[in-house]
């Protein structure tokens, strides 16, 4: 057993993890990030995975999140002179493409201009509607993301609130609360009358954890377009794992110990204070500061605190804590480019197999109640488009993602494939080719080109990061009640902590999913802003 003392103590090495130590290492403190994986970055990561020459994003991929947030403001500079950069685009961004029942192929195609966007619309009415909603929500926009960018105390709260009937009026005010808790589906229905702006965005509330029926849908659709629209898709050049290596680099030339290989096990405290952790092999990190915990709240509450008397009360919710739907990753390389029907689909990024709020809501039901989707709303990332380097000239690679898929799958939606309970490699298999078949609706000649295949299941990436429970990647349901100031719930918002010099961070937290940092950069403001206010404290962190 070894006994390790620093300021700071990291438990794991996701993007808040990275963020928290990079910004509370800029204050002179001592850190140390202990990660169980061989890696840094959690879901961050990239390989030659199936091949040579073509560079996978083996689970997330783009970062328009990141580069729009505080932490990049802070600290892009820093990574860049330590080789990130990113490639993104200045036309197509995103765009979705289905069949009618009546065996019609619908394409919508969303673009960085705004123009160029709502020209494809069949009504002109809108082609303004659009417009209306990407500028009202531009008026508002800093209510927004001062919510995602603040930790929502009561007193920040009440002062977002102030600002909101300022700017606003009560008028306003009372419009933007009934937007923020309406769904997507109820949203588009209520301000478009044809099916461009459902079948385009209605989808992307998947990336949020959310269904086309789901409370805060009608906010997050207009953030989402406003986003692309204003940020592209970003995607670093060359692979997700040069995020990591400049994270590394950046953090190892601010004097941060990274350990990797180590699990903690219990977090030490004394008189209800976190004084530092425990690893599984018994070595001791001692924290004279604070720890931060980028993990679930059931490992937090019910295993690293589990012998914490104060936590009673969170330990008991996060039993009651709910996970969202489990999601898989599929890997492919291409001896070419995919024979998109409508060549509009060549050069975007990302692309949506989706008719929009009604098939995507089918299959987050199918999903939920166990079954695999008939029909599941397939992602396709096409990074090759936007960055060369990650296949061989004339070759491409694919990154797909299902976003609605059971963690313990029972039966099949279609009836089609034999369950038996698990995600065993025959299943995973069947399932790749309902996926291909799919594609190559839409692209005939596709399953041609494929050359190689590589299926991550629900159960494969809980495996790899226990922070995914039950395969769910977003760090547990995104739904009203574990969402904004409840989450993770109601007795164990971020802001409330009952263990003095205790941080919890990461999906699981406010913001909540998502490639933004922000977690992690809260917690370091935090203890960055009382570090200044008292550079030799020791304990006054909750104070």
């Amino acid at each position: 057993m070894s006994l390790n003392s620093y300021d700071t103590v990291i438990i794991g090495s996701g993007i808040n993890a990275l963020v928290a130590g990079a910004k509370i290492a800029h204050t002179g403190l001592k850190v140390a990030i202990l990660e169980a994986n061989h890696d840094i970055g959690g879901f961050i990561a990239s390989s030659e995975l199936l091949k040579p020459g073509y560079v996978h994003d083996t689970y997330s991929s783009w970062h328009p999140l990141f580069v729009t947030g505080a932490a990049y403001a802070e600290l892009g500079p820093e990574l860049e002179c330590r080789g990130l950069t990113y490639c993104n685009t200045e036309d197509a961004v995103t765009a979705s493409i289905s069949t009618t029942p009546s065996g019609e192929v619908r394409t919508v195609v969303g673009y960085r201009d705004v123009a160029k966007t709502v020209s494809r619309f069949e009504d002109p009415g809108d082609r303004a509607a659009y417009r209306d909603m990407l500028n009202e929500f531009h008026h508002l926009s800093n209510i927004v993301f001062g919510a995602l960018g603040s930790e929502l105390s009561p007193t920040n709260m009440a002062r977002l609130g102030t600002r909101l009937f300022r700017s606003a009026k009560m008028r306003g005010s009372v419009r933007f609360a009934r937007t923020a808790l309406m769904s997507g589906r109820s949203y588009v229905r209520q301000q478009f009358r044809g099916w461009e702006v459902d079948q385009l965005w209605t989808p992307w509330l998947l990336h949020a954890g959310l269904t086309p029926d789901s409370a805060t849908g009608g906010m997050m659709i207009p953030v989402f377009a406003s986003s692309l629209h204003e940020a592209g898709l970003p995607i670093v050049k060359g692979g997700a794992r040069h995020f990591t290596t400049a994270f590394a680099k950046l953090l190892d030339d601010l004097g941060v110990d990274i350990h990797t290989g180590t699990r903690v096990n219990r977090i030490i405290t004394q008189a209800g204070r976190a004084v530092g952790v425990e690893t599984d092999n018994g070595d001791r990190f001692h924290a004279t500061n604070s720890v931060l915990a980028s993990v679930s709240p059931q490992a937090l509450y019910q295993e690293l605190l589990a012998d914490e008397p104060s936590v009673e009360v969170q330990r008991g919710a996060s039993q009651r804590y709910l996970q969202g739907r489990a999601a898989m990753q599929i890997h492919l390389t291409l001896s070419g480019d995919v024979p998109w029907s409508n060549p509009d689909l060549k050069d975007v990024p990302l692309i949506h197999l989706s008719d929009g709020s009604n098939s995507t809501a089918v299959a987050c039901a199918q999903a939920e109640a166990s079954r695999l989707p008939a029909e599941p709303t397939i992602v396709v990332g096409q990074q090759a488009v936007l960055d060369s380097s990650r296949a061989p000239a004339g070759a491409s690679t694919l990154w797909v993602q299902l976003q609605e898929v059971p963690y313990v799958p029972k039966t099949d939606a279609s009836g089609d494939l034999l369950v038996e309970g698990a995600w065993t490699e025959e299943l995973k298999e069947q399932y790749l080719q309902r996926v291909l078949t799919r594609i190559e609706t839409f692209a005939p000649g596709f399953r041609d080109l494929v050359t190689a295949s590589k299926v991550i299941s629900p159960a494969d990436l809980e495996y790899f990061n226990a922070n995914a429970v039950s395969g769910d990647p977003y760090g547990g349901s995104a739904e009203i009640h574990q969402n904004l100031q409840w989450r993770p719930f109601a007795d164990g918002p971020s802001w409330n902590r009952p263990v003095k010099g205790l941080f919890h961070i990461g999906a699981s937290v406010h913001p909540g999913p998502g490639l933004s940092g922000g977690s992690g950069y809260l917690a370091a403001a935090r203890i960055e802003k009382l570090t200044r206010r008292r550079p030799a404290f020791l304990g006054g962190i909750n104070k």
